[in-house]
C-alpha cells in the first residue's frame, strides 16, 4: 500500500481521528479498528475517540491511542461540551481529519472542525429513521463532510434521494470481511467439532443458521414460520445471537416455536465467540431481515466460508448475493417464499454446493474484503487532504 508520506503535499505523518459512540461491539466498531490499524501501517497517526468498551483492548494491541470521551450522549448540553473537548484534542494532536461514524458525535465533530483547521468527513452506516423534519435535519449531519463514505450502493442512493447529497461527494466503500479468518481453510476441524458438541448437533442432520441479535427486524419470526412449512423434514435451526435486553421479543419467539411444535428443531444458542466455526456447521445461512440491510454482514461472512446464503430481496442484499450463483434472494417478510427456497437449497447435490462455494468465496475476496475496505478508506483520506 502506498504510504501517506509519498504525497509531497502531506505532512510527514497525517493525524486521523475517528469518532464513534462506543467500542462495545458491532460492524462499524470493527471497521473503525481495522482502519485505525491500517492508518498506522500506512505512515499516519491513528486516534480514536469513544466512550469506551471491550474493543478498546484491540486498539491497545495495535498501538492506536484511544481517547475516552462521552460522545455516546444525545444530550444537547453534553454534545456542546464535547465540541470543546474535541477542539482541545484537534489542537493538542494536530489532527488533520476528523472522521465521524455516528450522528450525535458527528454534530460535535462538525462544529469542532469549523472552529479549527481540521477536515470533517463521515461514514453513513444506515438508513436512520426519518419520522419528522427535525429528525431529517438531525440525520443530515452525515452528509455534511468534505466527503462521505457510503457502505453500499443502497446507502449511497438513499443519501442522494432522501438528503439530496451530491454524488461527487460520496465514496462507495463496502464493509470488509476478514477473509483470513473467514476462510474454510482457516477453521480447524477441532473448532467445528467442539461447537457441534456444545450445541448437540447430530451428524447428517442439515443445519440452518440465522446469525444476528434477537431484534424484530432481523426476521427470526419469519424464519420460524417458514420452518413450520418444511413438514417432516429433519433439520436443526440455530438462532445465533443475544437478545441484548429484548427479553420480551425473545419470549415471543420461544412461544412461537412452541406453538408451531418446533421445539426439538429450533435452538436459541445465544452469543457465539467463534462465528467462523458456526458458519462451517451450516448447510444454509439465512438473512431474513424485514427492513433493508445497509450492508448485510451475515451474507458476506456466509459466502466467505463457502456456504449457500438466502437473503431478503431488498437493501444491500442485492449487491452482496449473486442470485443462483452465490445464493438466493426471496421477498422480504414472506415465510412461504422462504420455505420454498429452503426446500430447494436443502435438496442441492454435493457437486452444485462445491461449485457454489468456490463462486461465493471468490465473490467476497474480490469485492468485500477487509483489506480492500481499509485501502479504499486510506485513499479517501488522501483525497480529503488534497
Amino acid at each position: 500500500m502506498t504510504e501517506f508520506e509519498e504525497k509531497p503535499s502531506y505532512k510527514s505523518r497525517p493525524v486521523i481521528l475517528q469518532v464513534l459512540p462506543s467500542l462495545e461491539t458491532g460492524g462499524a466498531e470493527k471497521g473503525c479498528i481495522d482502519v485505525a490499524k491500517t492508518i498506522t501501517e500506512s505512515g499516519g497517526i491513528a486516534l480514536v475517540a469513544s466512550s469506551g468498551g471491550k474493543m478498546v483492548r484491540d486498539l491497545d494491541r495495535d498501538g492506536v491511542y484511544h481517547i475516552n470521551m462521552p460522545v455516546n450522549t444525545k444530550n444537547p448540553v453534553r454534545m456542546h461540551m464535547n465540541v470543546n473537548r474535541l477542539i482541545t484534542v484537534i489542537r493538542d494532536f494536530n489532527v488533520d481529519i476528523v472522521h465521524a461514524r455516528s450522528r450525535a458525535p458527528a454534530w460535535s465533530c462538525y462544529k469542532a472542525c469549523n472552529a479549527t483547521k481540521a477536515h470533517f468527513m463521515t461514514t453513513f452506516h444506515g438508513t436512520y429513521n426519518i419520522t419528522s423534519a427535525l429528525k431529517r435535519h438531525y440525520n443530515s449531519i452525515m452528509t455534511r463532510g468534505k466527503l462521505t463514505i457510503a457502505i453500499s450502493r443502497f446507502i449511497a442512493d438513499h443519501m442522494e434521494n432522501e438528503y439530496q447529497a451530491k454524488p461527487e461527494k460520496i465514496r462507495l466503500i463496502y464493509r470488509g470481511v476478514d477473509v483470513d479468518s473467514y476462510n474454510p481453510s482457516a477453521v480447524p476441524a477441532g473448532r467445528i467439532v467442539q461447537l457441534a458438541e456444545k450445541w448437540r448437533l447430530s451428524d447428517g442432520v442439515p443445519v440452518i443458521i440465522l446469525p444476528g441479535r434477537l431484534t424484530r427486524w432481523k426476521g427470526q419470526s419469519v424464519l420460524i414460520r417458514a420452518l413450520a412449512e418444511l413438514g417432516e423434514r429433519e433439520f436443526r435451526c440455530l438462532l445465533v445471537g443475544d437478545d441484548q435486553g429484548r427479553s420480551g421479543y425473545r419470549q415471543e419467539l420461544v412461544s412461537l416455536v412452541k406453538k408451531l411444535r418446533l421445539g426439538s428443531k429450533v435452538h436459541f444458542v445465544g452469543h457465539c465467540d467463534d462465528m467462523p466455526a458456526a458458519y462451517m456447521l451450516a448447510d444454509v445461512v439465512i438473512s431474513a431481515s424485514t427492513d433493508p440491510e445497509a450492508f448485510g454482514r451475515v451474507m458476506a461472512e456466509g459466502q466467505a466460508l463457502g456456504k449457500p446464503v438466502i437473503g431478503a430481496d431488498h437493501g444491500a442484499s442485492r449487491e452482496l448475493i449473486l442470485p443462483n450463483e452465490t445464493g438466493w434472494l426471496v421477498p422480504p417478510n414472506k415465510s412461504g417464499a422462504l420455505a420454498s427456497m429452503l426446500k430447494h437449497v436443502l435438496s442441492l447435490n454435493t457437486s452444485f454446493r462445491e461449485e457454489l462455494a468456490l463462486r461465493a468465496i471468490s465473490n467476497v475476496q474480490a469485492n468485500f474484503s477487509c483489506t480492500q475496505m481499509c485501502a479504499k478508506t486510506i485513499d479517501v483520506y488522501r483525497e480529503v487532504l488534497d
